[in-house]
């Protein structure tokens, strides 16, 4: 029985089944390239196909929500700390400009956004100027939080994960996703709260929770949930 399986979808485009002999129920989940279902042993691809038809109508709300859509001329990241936007230009390639904190990328005259080639230029300018602010606005936040809230980190370094929205080593290193600047400011800010908290609780028990109620204002699971409204993307 092979471990994983990729059934082609009309509306997930594939279906990537993966066997997992620990489990016994069907967990399902969308991401941008498709629909993921863990199976026990022994399930018949017939099978996943059922199940997921049960679930197909709410599945593809959430797939519809997750799923990166083309770069065109129209695109606009409105972020309360991230603003970009599209404009033409007059020159043979790409170029970004920044005025009062907004970016804009300039694009060339004839560009044709349905290129392959063309949309991984855009995401990379557009990871570019994200790191380029998270740079300038993140570790002075921090610092800010720090001294407000009596912590101590070693150091601070700006990523582009899009797995973890930060992390805090035994050492007190804090890193930072970019992608913190698509959430709102509240949540940006209960972000690194959380790895500050760490520098004093690595775990994530009682006392960790208790020192981070006690600097959000009793509201740590409450934002926590929150959190999980939004991804790490663009």
């Amino acid at each position: 029985m092979p471990t994983k399986r990729v059934l082609p979808d009309k509306d997930f485009e594939q279906i990537i089944i993966r066997t997992n002999r620990r489990i016994r129920n069907v967990t399902m989940r969308v991401k941008p390239d498709g629909l993921y279902v863990t199976v026990p042993p022994r399930s018949r691809s017939s099978e996943v196909i059922e199940w997921v038809n049960a679930y197909r109508e709410s599945l593809l709300e959430k797939f519809e929500q997750v799923r990166k859509r083309p770069i065109d001329a129209e695109y606009r990241i409105d972020a309360p700390c991230f603003k970009l936007s599209l404009a033409p230009g007059r020159l043979s390639f790409f170029s970004i400009k920044v005025v009062d904190e907004a970016f804009t990328i300039y694009y060339p005259p004839q560009t044709d956004f349905s290129s392959e080639d063309t949309q991984r230029l855009l995401r990379n300018a557009i990871l570019r100027a994200l790191k380029k602010r998270a740079a300038q606005y993140l570790p002075p936040l921090l610092d800010e939080l720090a001294d407000m809230y009596h912590f101590t980190y070693k150091r601070v370094k700006i990523t582009g994960s899009k797995s973890r929205w930060g992390s805090c080593s035994a050492t007190g290193s804090i890193n930072l996703s970019c992608y913190l600047l698509l959430l709102p400011s509240h949540l940006i800010d209960y972000v690194l709260l959380h790895e500050l908290c760490h520098t004093k609780e690595m775990n994530h028990g009682p006392e960790f929770w208790e020192i981070l109620n006690q600097v959000t204002g009793g509201l740590a699971k409450q934002l926590r949930k929150e959190m999980k409204n939004h991804r790490a993307d663009f």
